[in-house]
Parts: C-alpha cells; structure tokens; sequence
C-alpha cells in the first residue's frame, strides 16, 4: 500500500511564502506523475500543479509564476513552492500520485494552508 505524507502547511499572512512536502512511502521515481490540489471550503478539488517522471513541471494559470512544483534530488520528497501566497490560495493541499498511465490514484491526507489578508 503506497502512503503519501504531506507536510509544511500552516497560517501565513497575504504575500508571504510557504512549502509544502509530499513524502512517498516508496521511490518518488517510480511514480508516472505526481502533482499537488487543493480544495478550498464549499469548492471542487483542483490541480495546482503536477510533475512527470522526467521532471516536467506544469502549473495552471491560477498559480503561475507564483508556485513551482519541483523533485527532490534523493528518492523523495516532491516540493511545491509557494511564493506571493494570496487569500484565495487557501484550502487544504493534497499531495497526488499515479503509478502507470491510467492507473490508480493514491492521495494524502491533505495539509490546511491558510494565507490572512
């Protein structure tokens, strides 16, 4: 059974900076891809940001240049880097991995990051 492990959340003020960490109980580099969501109170669960196992990084434009998503040089963690953080930008960040194309999902448990005005 694959744990993913999400930490670094926390309160942080309006521009300010946070990251989290996404920590598998197996080889990050035997995942297809993982990627970080969010969901915010009463929303749909959203991609924030995702990274193939050759390292491509992808991010959607709610996030762009603000977030980067990025793989540790060991066999863990994954990294999203949080900068210019806004009151929108709160919600509960799920870390997410997919083993084969097409395949299962695995999620964390999630980490509440919370950025005041």
């Amino acid at each position: 059974q694959v744990q993913l492990v999400e930490s670094g959340g926390g309160l942080v003020q309006a521009g300010g900076s946070l990251r989290l960490s996404c920590t598998a109980s197996v080889s990050i580099f035997t995942f297809y891809t993982m990627a970080w969501y969010r969901q915010a109170p009463g929303k749909q669960r959203e991609l924030v940001a995702h990274i193939t196992n050759s390292g491509r990084a992808n991010d959607t434009d709610a996030v762009k240049g603000r977030f980067t998503i990025s793989k540790g040089n060991s066999e863990n963690p994954v990294y999203l880097q949080m900068h210019a953080l806004k009151a929108e930008d709160t919600a509960v960040y799920y870390c997410n991995a997919i083993f084969t194309p097409g395949g299962s999902e695995y999620w964390g448990q999630g980490t509440q990051v919370t950025v005041s005005s």
